[in-house]
């Protein structure tokens, strides 16, 4: 029988492209979205993916969410923590709700996202908790001590929940993402993105598909001893 993947922001840029890897790995996928109704309706039209809205910095909506997944598709065997947003702002000049708003999404929402799936992971002694982490997790980002600070916690939100699901059959790891080429970075103006890659020794930027495949690594059935991991993916901007 197919696993059930989870995916939360999962209908567009590197979260699609794990979605869609997943999918032809031979998983049945559910993918989440936060508020782009056309986007998530022409993806799910392209590849056939459901699509499922609500906000994961929200444990009830989170709870309700995935209730009506494994309702629909059956229990969640992959759960991969995707959904994050920047609030980029200077720390002299970042504000409470700037602040606030990133962990919301990118820390406590990965706890809203495992959390209600962890019960069932662990009395079927099977699961993959894989959480998209940052390369500025690890190294820190000027004008971002929120998004740093979220991503360096996601990382051990992984490290932790390996030694609890280890015994139950459950791996929980991190894959880091450096600078992709999603949408939003190849929005930035030319100059930026010039001096961005001008940062990374492998003279590019990333490609979805190369994150995706870090992924459909980490979920398969025979990686149960890659636990606790973190997979750097980025050009070998930074080692950590």
């Amino acid at each position: 029988m197919a696993r059930v993947a989870l995916v939360t922001g999962g209908s567009r840029g590197i979260g699609a492209a794990i979605s869609k890897a997943l999918k032809d790995q031979g998983c049945t996928v559910a993918a989440t979205y936060a508020g782009n109704d056309e986007a998530a309706s022409k993806f799910t039209e392209e590849t056939g993916i459901k699509t499922y809205k609500w906000n994961v910095a929200d444990y009830a909506e989170s709870k309700a969410g995935i209730a009506k997944v494994e309702e629909e598709l059956g229990p969640i065997d992959i759960v991969v923590a995707n959904a994050g947003i920047t609030r980029d702002a200077p720390f002299h000049k970042m504000t409470p709700e700037q602040w606030q708003q990133v962990v919301d999404t990118n820390l406590t929402g990965v706890f809203n996202t495992v959390h209600p799936v962890w019960p069932g992971m662990r009395e079927r002694k099977f699961g993959r908790v894989i959480v998209i982490s940052s390369v500025n997790g690890q190294k820190g980002q000027f004008a971002q001590v929120n998004y740093a600070a979220t991503k360096a916690g996601d990382i051990g939100i992984v490290r932790s929940l390996a030694q609890e699901g280890a015994r139950a059959g459950i791996t929980a790891n991190a894959v880091c993402p450096g600078y992709i080429a999603t949408d939003m970075v190849m929005a930035v103006p030319e100059k930026v993105r010039e001096a961005i890659i001008a940062q990374i020794p492998a003279g590019r930027l990333g490609e979805p598909e190369e994150i995706a495949r870090c992924v459909a690594f980490l979920a398969a059935d025979d990686a149960g001893f890659i636990n606790g991991s973190t997979i750097s993916a980025n050009g070998a901007q930074f080692f950590g």
